[in-house]
């Protein structure tokens, strides 16, 4: 070989090289951490299919998000369990439901040091699980449900929430949202858009943080996205930005790495990935079994997810994760 030619293995040879040289950095401020929280435990109650993860309490929630602060950790997604369920899910938008203070109690205690970010969704707040309201054929009704989202939006900006999070892949819920903030003087409230939210197998350990079970053992395959379909997902995302959504995002993170890098590449606002309860359940399992280190698994990934274009992440190894950056 001509010694002149270039050798990439030259640059490989030690761990600064290769951090000097690196095209993708996984950084703490990429992440984003979902937490859950219920409004009847008194303490927090382990996630038998997410190791490591826990419905909190109030108090405990509070108290993981002093960790989360501390280290770095810009941003929480909020989940919510609340004590009863309805077919309208009327807790979503109660000002005085679990979600709406979580909120406030957060925002008065960190301030500007931590971005609040509820989801919004009907499905943890229905006895029917589904995320959205019912028609009189058990179908979900595209255009009640988006007035519905337009009340739990209000609900949650007056408790002081940075972005909002609408999860239920309904047509026009940016839209609706986006002018139901603005109509009640909300207009910097940003939205953070489940654009592209496939009808994944990879939910299942989600549902039980949630405490949810859809009707009839029914799907949500009538309204989250086709597996099979990416041209499909990019005229969502689109649609999603034309309604003013500020930020978009692609559901699950490692079995479509192709959508993210697409999306990535022609958008202007940033993308957000989420690593679902599924990706972080099978890499704990192996890890438990010995067959893997679940923690470099879990920072191979997250740098994927980052090289095909995603500004933020979504994850539940946030914290693991941002611990070993630190070190």
């Amino acid at each position: 070989m001509d010694p002149i030619t270039a050798r990439p293995r030259r640059l490989r040879r030690s761990p600064a090289l290769r951090r000097l040289v690196a095209e993708t950095k996984l950084c703490v401020d990429d992440l984003v951490a979902p937490l859950f929280v219920s409004e009847v435990l008194e303490a927090p109650a382990p996630i038998s299919s997410l190791p490591g993860q826990v419905q909190h309490s109030f108090d405990s929630l509070l108290m993981e998000s002093d960790r989360i602060v501390g280290l770095g950790i810009p941003a929480v997604v909020l989940f919510g369990l609340p004590a009863k369920k309805d077919a309208l899910g009327s807790g979503a938008s109660d000002p005085s439901g679990i979600i709406q203070r979580a909120i406030a109690e957060l925002k008065a205690r960190h301030g500007d040091a931590l971005v609040v970010i509820p989801d919004l969704c009907l499905d943890e707040y229905t006895d029917h699980g589904h995320c959205g309201i019912l028609d009189a054929r058990g179908g979900v009704d595209n255009d009640a449900t988006l007035e519905r989202y337009a009340q739990v939006a209000i609900a949650q900006a007056r408790a002081g929430a940075d972005l909002l999070a609408p999860s239920g892949m309904m047509d026009g819920q940016v839209r609706a949202i986006r002018e139901a903030l603005d109509d009640e003087g909300f207009s910097e409230t940003g939205i953070l858009a489940y654009a592209a939210k496939y009808a994944s197998a990879l939910y299942g350990p989600f549902r039980e943080a949630v405490d949810v079970e859809i009707q009839g053992g029914g799907d949500r395959r009538s309204y989250q996205q086709d597996p099979a379909n990416a041209r499909e997902a990019i005229r969502e995302v689109l649609l999603d930005i034309d309604e003013g959504a500020d930020i978009v995002m692609v559901k699950p993170a490692m079995t479509y790495l192709d959508v993210i890098a697409e999306v990535a590449g022609m958008v202007d606002v940033p993308v957000a990935a989420y690593h679902v309860s599924g990706e972080y359940a099978m890499v704990k399992a192996a890890g438990e079994r010995g067959l893997i280190d679940p923690l470099a698994v879990a920072l191979e990934q997250l740098l994927a997810v980052k090289r095909a274009g995603a500004n933020v992440i979504l994850t539940y190894f946030a914290t693991e994760v941002a611990e070993a950056l630190h070190r």
